[in-house]
């Protein structure tokens, strides 16, 4: 299976979310960024990893063993993951915080993206664990929700997320590559950010914008 990192080495570096969303754009996978309120908790964060996914359900009661699927979630990471979970629309409580950050980040777990609720932000940015969420709150998940599998395809916002796909996320926003668009995905838009390279410098000296946008298709 294709990995960017192997395949690229440092100029996986060079990546970023725009660039990536562009080439999907043009491949035709035009449904490959999740929604614009997940947001790092701080801005300098960027991670690309392979996607685990987590799957959350709203309950009405405490389980009998609360954390369970999320607990062997965090356990099966491996280094290069990103842990990219769903509440499926509940931000009643946080579903994440400073133990579960913690786990991930001894596992080799690059990141976490939510669509749903963090707490305990305060020592996950001292701890320098890149996690982006929809927002906070200091309520506790247990009783109100509740994992129901993980590493089965999830649903944010209109984008589907696969486990093994690939995930870049910045300061821009989260984009999810699908693994059978992998290869094709990150060699384009690798040199689509050499491009872009030299459009910035034909603009910096000057160059009329629609002349340099017709000479190399790239704005």
């Amino acid at each position: 299976m294709f990995d960017p990192r192997a395949a690229l080495g440092p100029a996986c570096n060079l990546l970023y979310s725009a660039v990536l969303a562009d080439t999907l754009d043009g491949l035709g996978h035009r449904i490959s960024v999740l929604p614009h309120h997940i947001r790092p908790l701080a801005p300098h964060w960027k991670i690309l990893g392979k996607a685990v996914t987590l799957n959350v359900v709203p309950v009405a009661s405490e389980p009998q063993t609360p954390y369970l699927v999320e607990m062997e979630c965090v356990d099966s990471l491996r280094p290069g993951d990103v842990l990219v979970a769903t509440t499926n629309g509940d931000l009643g409580s946080a579903l994440w915080g400073e133990l579960l950050s913690t786990a991930c980040k001894a596992r080799g777990c690059v990141g976490v993206i939510l669509d749903a609720l963090t707490r305990d932000t305060r020592q996950i940015l001292a701890m320098d664990y890149p996690v982006w969420a929809a927002g906070y709150s200091p309520l506790d998940s247990k009783g109100r929700i509740d994992g129901l599998n993980f590493n089965q395809p999830i649903r944010i916002g209109p984008c589907v997320i696969h486990a093994g796909d690939w995930v870049l996320a910045d300061i821009d926003g989260v984009v999810v590559v699908p693994a059978r668009l992998a290869e094709q995905t990150f060699t384009l838009a690798l040199e689509k950010v050499q491009g872009e390279n030299k459009v910035r410098d034909e603009l910096a000296a000057g160059k009329s914008v629609k002349e340099t946008f017709e000479r190399f298709g790239i704005l």
